[in-house]
């Protein structure tokens, strides 16, 4: 399994909860400085040869080039890719009106939103077309089973149909070419055999970083822990199959509107 944006919030918890859960992974973790990742080389410490930390900026395309190299080089083989690297806006506050909006702030979210997670999956595909299907569930028709799983991780406001308030530009609009992202791969991963499920799933109101500044306009039954987020996406990871790949869903299973 690899994750991108390993070292914090959703990431940092997926690595967690599939060394505790899944004994057999082999767990690949990548963030931009992995020196500064304090938890993460802790979690490394308790989990010797399992857990690998790899330095990757997901904006840097020959980053991503090599952590893949690197991957075909030690394992040979991926079942999960989990895109979770993320920016609300390089300010850390999302637009609330047009007069906010400038080309390389949108240009910026973009790269880290969509672009990132495009090309992470541009390079990691040949492996997760290698993988053993170790994720998800497995009909007994072997045309319709899966070797890899790629999670997107999307949000709420980036579904159009959904959106009725408006407001954060960049940051809905890059996760709605995520999600653009997720149903192309979908169609083209989904061809022929081995065929790769690729998904966009919403976390729900994290207490993250990313969300921290807003926490006082969310209900407290609905902002998650991270444990309590990465629980939810689990289930839903560990029940995916083929004939639910190109969708978005919910933490708690629900399908939402592109």
């Amino acid at each position: 399994m690899l994750h991108s944006g390993a070292s914090r919030g959703l990431g940092l918890e997926f690595c967690k909860q599939i060394l505790k859960k899944k004994s057999s992974a082999a767990v690949l973790a990548t963030c931009r400085n992995p020196d500064a990742a304090a938890e993460l080389r802790v979690l490394a410490g308790q989990h010797p040869g399992r857990l690998t930390v790899l330095k990757l900026d997901v904006n840097l395309e020959e980053d991503i080039r090599a952590a893949a190299a690197l991957v075909m080089g030690g394992f040979g083989r991926l079942d999960l890719l989990v895109n979770s690297s993320a920016m609300l806006h390089p300010s850390g506050r999302g637009e609330t009106s047009l007069r906010d909006v400038s080309a390389q702030d949108v240009i910026s979210t973009f790269t880290t939103n969509a672009v990132g997670p495009l090309v992470m999956t541009r390079y990691f595909a040949p492996l997760l077309q290698k993988g053993s299907g170790g994720f998800g569930q497995q009909p007994a028709e072997k045309s319709q089973q899966h070797s890899g799983i790629i999670v997107n991780i999307t949000a709420k406001v980036g579904s159009i149909g959904d959106n009725g308030l408006g407001g954060w530009y960049s940051y809905r609009m890059s996760k709605a070419a995520l999600n653009m992202a997720t149903r192309n791969i979908s169609i083209e991963l989904g061809r022929g055999r081995p065929k790769v499920v690729c998904v966009s799933l919403h976390p729900g109101t994290v207490d993250t970083d990313l969300s921290r500044p807003y926490h006082k306009n969310v209900p407290k039954d609905k902002l998650f822990s991270a444990e309590h987020s990465v629980s939810c996406l689990m289930n839903i990871i560990n029940t995916l199959s083929f004939e639910k790949t190109g969708r978005a869903y919910s933490w708690d299973g629900t399908e939402l509107p592109w």
